[in-house]
């Protein structure tokens, strides 16, 4: 109940009231943000047997153009978090689901390598901005009691987008070649960015935090609810302490947060080793161990779409231990990678064990996101959500250029999986480290204090 003329912490008046429309909205934007984003992280592996046989190029010479977008989504994601807690969520995302429209449209007329790294590592800044502030803007539009769930939730378009892209591949190159791949990857993010400009609402956490016009935050929440308008001001009150930092890389690497900071980036990194090195090359192995091309990128494409299960984990999380959640699921990792290289001499044996390696694997990373933001404050949240991201992006650098290796070491199919099971082992150390460290889940004592719009 709403009493007029009071003050009201904003997630008090979110947690109070029922999940709007509007709400829904911004979910559903951001969604498709992230499955956009899978989808155009994705595309290049599995357009890479089209450019082996096209420009007549060997593996190793590929590694290059499938890490160029890494080292741009690396590159976008530590500038858009402190970007993003500067200009605001919603310019930021907006601009960057823009440039990475425009960047892998004009990437399908690629004539080289050599160009085609170039345009791919520009799509992969503004793919690596958009990830993080999406994911920042839909939890600071959620109910505490159903943060991680819907978190979760809107972070399995990345996975979905992914898998899908290898679908619509293994359809489209054969009757319009691959650059019709990355058309698609370019139009549809440029009439999704326009969509943004006019429907995405600012985060009010951040306008709040800003000292933005009480008006301003009231003509957002009033379509949530009509009460907003009985409301003196809002306040935004903080379970996490803000470290007395000024920005949030100040933030991000106080004495409160630091430990945490650490294995947050130890374990998406360690989780991208493991996916990237998987999404990049599995059409390609398996196409080395006899499989069809096509049915090859249909089989690898189930590994992506598992990532659903993070629906599951993010209802987990909301109700036990998000850290042992997560340290579970990459022990499990571990253990289902591993199968993926026995599995190889029996094509439907092999369509199982990838489709649950994907679940389990995809279901932990996908969760990674939605425990950062729960561990940061407001003043700090994007920078640090952002830049777990970029961190763990080198991950995948590092997975892209791992499976080359071993290939130039002539290692076979079982032990080329098992070597990239390693990683979900040293992920899982990494989240019981940070829950030793931080018992209560965030940086030490709840804090509540008072940042009001007037």
């Amino acid at each position: 109940m709403t009493i007029p003329g009071q003050d009201m912490d904003v997630q008090t008046f979110f947690n109070r009231n029922r999940f709007s429309g509007m709400q829904w909205l911004t979910f559903a934007l951001c969604f498709l943000v992230v499955l956009l984003d899978g989808f155009d992280t994705a595309a290049i592996g599995y357009i890479a047997p089209s450019l082996i046989k096209e420009w007549g190029v060997t593996k190793p010479a590929l590694a290059p153009v499938l890490s160029a977008a890494l080292f741009g989504l690396a590159a976008g994601a530590l500038l858009a978090g402190p970007l993003a807690d500067r200009l605001g969520r919603k310019r930021v995302l907006t601009g960057s689901v823009l440039l990475f429209g425009v960047a892998c449209l004009v990437s399908a007329y690629s004539r080289d390598l050599t160009e085609l790294s170039v345009l791919r590592f520009i799509t992969g800044v503004g793919l690596g901005a958009a990830m993080p502030t999406a994911v920042t803007l839909t939890s600071e539009y959620c109910p505490e009691q159903r943060r991680s769930l819907l978190t979760n939730a809107m972070f399995c378009g990345f996975p979905l987008g992914a898998a899908f892209g290898g679908f619509l591949a293994s359809w489209m190159i054969p009757h319009w070649g691959w650059r019709s791949v990355l058309e698609l990857g370019g139009y549809v993010p440029l009439a999704l960015g326009v969509l943004m400009l006019v429907l995405l609402p600012e985060s009010v956490r951040y306008l709040i935090a800003r000292n933005a016009p009480v008006e301003r935050v009231q003509a957002i929440l009033r379509r949530v609810s009509a009460s907003a308008d009985q409301v003196r001001r809002f306040v935004l009150s903080e379970t996490r302490p803000d470290a007395g930092a000024r920005n949030g890389l100040g933030v991000v690497f106080s004495p409160e947060y630091r430990v945490g900071t650490l294995m947050l980036w130890v374990g998406y990194f360690m989780g991208l080793v493991v996916f990237y090195a998987l999404i990049n090359w599995m059409p390609v192995l398996f196409a080395e161990v006899g499989l069809a091309p096509q049915k090859a990128t249909l089989i690898a494409a189930l590994f992506p779409l598992g990532g659903v299960g993070a629906v599951f984990f993010g209802w987990l999380m909301d109700r036990f231990n998000a850290n042992r959640i997560i340290a579970l699921g990459y022990a499990l990792t571990a253990v289902s990678i591993y199968a993926i290289g026995q599995a190889a001499g029996n094509v439907g044996t092999l369509v199982v064990v990838v489709f649950v390696a994907g679940t389990i694997m995809n279901t932990a990373q996908s969760s990674m996101p939605a425990l950062a933001a729960a561990f940061y404050p407001t003043s700090g949240r994007a920078t640090g959500v952002s830049w777990m991201l970029g961190v763990g992006r080198l991950g995948g650098i590092a997975g892209s250029f791992l499976v080359a290796q071993l290939s130039a070491l002539h290692l076979g199919f079982s032990q080329i999986f098992a070597v990239v099971a390693v990683p979900g082992l040293i992920a899982m150390a990494a989240l019981l480290i940070k829950q030793a460290s931080h018992p209560d889940g965030g940086g030490g004592p709840s804090v509540r204090g008072g940042v009001s719009a007037h």
